[in-house]
């Protein structure tokens, strides 16, 4: 059993794994304060036994007040919320990626209509999905929120208020302060509700630090690799650690346009796709800007030498390319050849010129220094 959060921070910093950093020290103390506060706490809902049946539980104490961690790439937001989560004495507690849960609120929300019960009864659906996910977890811990879709956005103001009503505590990162969310959105005014009970019940932190670890990480490895090999797939496989502090990578799925996008491996905002992942399948512009706002970082792996017959896959990567380029998100790449040789002749090879002077420019210092755009 450890002491919690910052006790670990502490640890790791006098080792060296850690650097000294006043900001996120004082995020993870405030992440000490709530591990502290949630030690005696359980939730009305989470009350089970006989007494919950005949209505005999006791009455609930009050929340413990969450915690919003907003700031740049790569301060180490979600560093500390996994110190926190790991040390967190609490049992139904859920740490998800913000996009991937509000994924499952509409498939669950979708299979509560289509199954009537909670209609018929003159229920509702909102109230009963938040039933469903505090049953899951009342503690949540989201990573990187933030909210673009005008369908999530009407949705999120009902779902919290119920969630918050039944006693859950909620822990978010975010690279954007909580007025910033779902800025010039459509119908933003009927958001703001949903930003005035996010202050309310979550203590909002601006996690200022100087230094973009990412970003240094980056700066210290090459960003191109060739060609083909071990050597090659070994650096790869160093910058995604590097960039995701070692953790574990999962396959997710974006949503465009209701069609469903694979991402193989993903983890803390970075994305590891094969070339075939994004360019031997039929993917178009809608697609490559999701990811582009998605992921700060995409690395791409074996990009081979195109002929005049893999025009189709050109095409594809050079929209790709553009897609990464202008929302300014860093790209990894490695590929059996330099890039000017990558598609040097064929129906496109006039054009891929331009994506070729773009990924030369993608590995320079002003470029990677540049604020990712979502």
């Amino acid at each position: 059993m450890t002491e919690g959060p910052l006790s670990v921070y502490r640890a790791r910093r006098g080792t060296g794994t850690l650097k000294a950093d006043p900001a996120q020290e004082l995020a993870a103390e405030k992440l000490q304060s709530l591990w502290h506060a949630l030690k005696d706490y359980r939730p009305a809902s989470g009350q089970t036994g006989w007494r919950a049946r005949f209505g005999l539980t006791r009455r609930p104490d009050p929340a413990p007040q969450g915690l919003f961690i907003y700031g740049d790439v790569g301060r180490g937001k979600s560093m500390l919320m996994d110190l926190f989560y790991e040390t967190v004495p609490v049992e139904q507690k859920v740490r998800v990626h913000f996009h991937a849960f509000m994924l499952e609120v509409h498939e669950r929300l979708h299979a509560i209509r289509r199954e009537g019960s909670v209609a018929r009864k003159g229920g509702d659906e909102v109230v009963e999905l938040s039933k469903q996910i505090a049953a899951k977890g009342w503690l949540l811990c989201f990573d990187e929120f933030h909210v673009t879709d005008v369908t999530n956005a009407m949705i999120l103001g009902r779902l919290f208020t119920a969630l918050f009503d039944q006693g859950i505590v909620m822990v978010a990162t975010s690279n954007w302060a909580p007025e910033d969310l779902y800025k010039d959105g459509l119908n933003r005014q009927l958001f703001l509700p949903f930003i005035a009970l996010l202050k309310e019940k979550l203590d909002v932190l601006h996690l200022a630090s100087e230094r973009d670890y990412r970003l240094a990480r980056l700066m210290g490895a090459k960003v191109y690799h060739y060609p083909l090999g071990p050597a090659t797939s070994a650096a790869m496989q160093r910058t995604f650690d590097d960039l995701t502090d070692g953790q574990a990578p999962e396959p997710v799925e974006l949503t465009v346009q209701g069609r469903k996008v694979a991402v193989p491996r993903a983890a803390r905002g970075v994305a590891w796709f094969s070339f075939d992942d994004l360019c031997a399948k039929p993917l178009g512009a809608g697609d490559y800007l999701a990811i582009a706002t998605h992921f700060h970082t995409v690395l791409i792996d074996y990009v081979p030498k195109l002929s005049d017959a893999q025009r189709n896959e050109a095409k594809r990567f050079m929209t790709l390319i553009d897609a990464l380029y202008e929302h300014k998100v860093n790209a990894v790449i490695a590929a059996e050849v330099a890039p000017e040789r990558i598609y040097a002749e064929g129906t496109h090879a006039f054009e891929f010129q331009r994506t070729v002077s773009r990924m030369m420019e993608m590995q320079a210092r002003d470029y990677l220094e540049r604020t990712h755009l979502t």
